[in-house]
């Protein structure tokens, strides 16, 4: 099968998944109207990868057209080719969509492209059925979401101990051709709206709760598997008024796993924490990063264009104080191209042949960058003020006795139109300030996990990596230029 249309997206949501959303189950989620905007979004993303083949598909070695994102890197090349595909992907959604299918997509590429490590500690057959995994999900250009965060309950309580133990996805069955898991997981974004849902290794899990170190992948559809929703921030809206919300609510999900089947051809560890605890720690960071930052770089660039002409229409190009947050947000974007570039140029073969990025400017981004993300939706919110509320709907816009109120009182500055004025700040709002806004100002702080921690393995990394040797080796120049050349002292004259 080839890359896929929008309609043939959608056709394979038709599956009889158990789905509730606002209280309400839904058999069928391309029937449901809560849902009806946002899958339109999603369908859209499959129709962007035709209208922009050349960067967004590849011909795959069987001769079959499939996505870039399926892409294992073995050369310099490739990353940039990669490149280019993955931006023209963020461009879809302008990186306000953070886990279209191409997330995943790069993991498992990844995964597949890192196959010592998945074959280690007796996984021959895990190995084997994630390689086969990863040619199906291409060949079949299907959507994938993810789900890695066990449920805690009491903070007080060790992860995968007491309360929190009774809740964790464990492996508790087996039969001939299936393993038996129960428990629950979070957060699935894109949970009702995927093919399949991943479940892969995120934090090491103890060596002797071998039960918990499980890896797989199962169709939505699969009996036992319940998918409860958040509310949906998805309005039915005209673009005009809600250009993200109309669209893009990828829809958070509760995953409960009630002694769900996973088919063995599907599982990729099962319960072999040596494996589970040591394939995320080569290569994961360096590969699916490339994809997160150049989906934070596109946000970061249409949040300071977005800033910039609302400046325009308002006048304020001339204030101080708005260029100076104009200039701090696009350094913020200036220096996400800057390190993702300098990743991108210190790529090396990782092992088994794979070209992966260099890490490390992605580790000092991946704490920093979520400050920065909540930093330019205030700079939006500050260059924008009241006028923020003050924005006036398409349809307004239609009855003849407001439109010449409108044009005269909301236009913008330098003959900027009223429509063009509301719309730059309906576009604002629903990036910042709408109930959409806010829950992906929360994904930007929190999908890299938490920014303290990030820090605190970053030094760890940087202690590991560097040699730290120039304290002393200053102190050592220093007292040998003072033991020749003491205060007071005559030096010695030197030798003709």
């Amino acid at each position: 099968m080839a890359a896929r249309t929008g309609r043939q997206y959608l056709e394979g949501l038709r599956d009889g998944r158990a789905v509730w959303v606002n209280g309400e189950a839904v058999r069928d989620v391309t029937t449901c109207t809560a849902f009806r905007g946002s899958l339109a979004g999603m369908a859209g993303y499959f129709d962007w990868q035709h209208r922009h083949a050349d960067d967004c598909l590849m011909v795959d070695g069987n001769g079959g057209v499939t996505g870039i994102s399926h892409l294992i890197p073995t050369s310099r090349d490739d990353l940039e080719r990669r490149h280019r595909g993955l931006g023209k992907l963020a461009r879809y959604g302008v990186g306000m969509l953070g886990r279209t299918p191409d997330y995943v997509n790069v993991t498992f590429a990844g995964f597949a492209g890192q196959p010592s490590l998945w074959r280690a500690a007796g996984n021959q057959e895990g190995h084997d059925n994630l390689l086969a995994f990863q040619r199906e999900i291409a060949e079949k250009d299907l959507a994938l979401t993810h789900t890695i965060v066990h449920p805690i309950v009491d903070k007080r309580v060790p992860d995968y101990a007491g309360v929190n133990l009774e809740l964790a996805l464990r492996k508790v069955d087996e039969t001939a051709d299936a393993i038996v898991v129960h428990g629950a997981r979070i957060l699935a974004t894109l949970g009702p709206f995927a093919d399949e849902l991943a479940v892969y290794p995120a934090h090491p899990v103890p060596a002797d709760q071998p039960e918990i170190a499980i890896a797989f992948s199962v169709p939505m559809s699969a009996p036992g598997l319940r998918i409860l929703c958040r509310d949906h921030y998805g309005t039915d809206r005209d673009a005009f008024d809600a250009p993200f919300s109309s669209r893009f609510d990828e829809q958070d999900a509760f995953m409960v796993f009630d002694h769900v089947e996973i088919p063995k051809s599907r599982v990729f560890c099962d319960a072999n924490p040596e494996v589970f605890n040591t394939v995320m720690q080569r290569g994961w960071t360096g590969n699916i990063m490339q994809q997160t930052v150049i989906r934070a770089l596109t946000k970061l660039e249409f949040a300071y264009e977005l800033a910039s002409r609302i400046a325009d229409v308002t006048g304020q190009q001339k204030r101080g104080e708005t260029n100076q947050m104009l200039g701090e947000l696009w350094s913020y974007a200036e220096l996400t191209r800057s390190a993702l570039k300098a990743a991108e140029d210190g790529a090396f073969d990782y092992g088994d042949g794979t070209w992966i990025c260099d890490e490390r400017p992605f580790i000092a981004l991946r704490p920093t960058l979520p400050g920065w993300m909540v930093r330019a939706n205030d700079i939006l919110k500050t260059v924008g003020s009241h006028n923020l509320l003050a924005t006036p709907a398409r349809a307004d816009f239609d009855d003849p006795d407001l439109e010449e109120l409108l044009d005269h009182y909301l236009r913008g500055a330098d003959d900027a139109s009223a429509q063009e004025r509301a719309r730059l700040f309906r576009t604002a709002w629903d990036m910042v300030g709408s109930a959409l806004g806010g829950r992906v100002e929360l994904y930007e702080r929190f999908y890299l996990a938490s920014a303290p921690r990030n820090y605190a393995l970053a030094h760890l990394m940087a202690q590991r990596l560097g040699t730290w040797s120039a304290v002393p080796e200053f102190w050592k120049a220093t007292d040998a230029i003072m033991a020749r050349y003491r205060r007071g002292d005559r030096p010695e004259r030197e030798a003709t």
